[in-house]
């Protein structure tokens, strides 16, 4: 299962990129390519257990301060 927050985009506010690159929607910021490689669960990472972005902002949303 891929991060519901992780996206790949093209472009930001004022540059065109050649390829796309892993946005993660958690952090409001792009992401390496190693930690594009957790948010889509390869290599045995889980993104629910790997990554504290995500698991920060799930914490957030079940206590209701999102």
């Amino acid at each position: 299962m891929v991060c519901p927050y992780l996206e790949y985009r093209t472009h930001d506010e004022s540059h065109e990129f050649d390829h796309p690159r892993a946005y993660c929607g958690a952090s409001e910021a792009f992401v390496s390519p190693m930690q594009a490689d957790v948010c889509n669960d390869r290599d045995r990472f889980d993104h629910a257990s790997y990554c504290s972005v995500y698991r920060r902002l799930v914490a957030e949303i079940e206590s209701g301060d999102d």
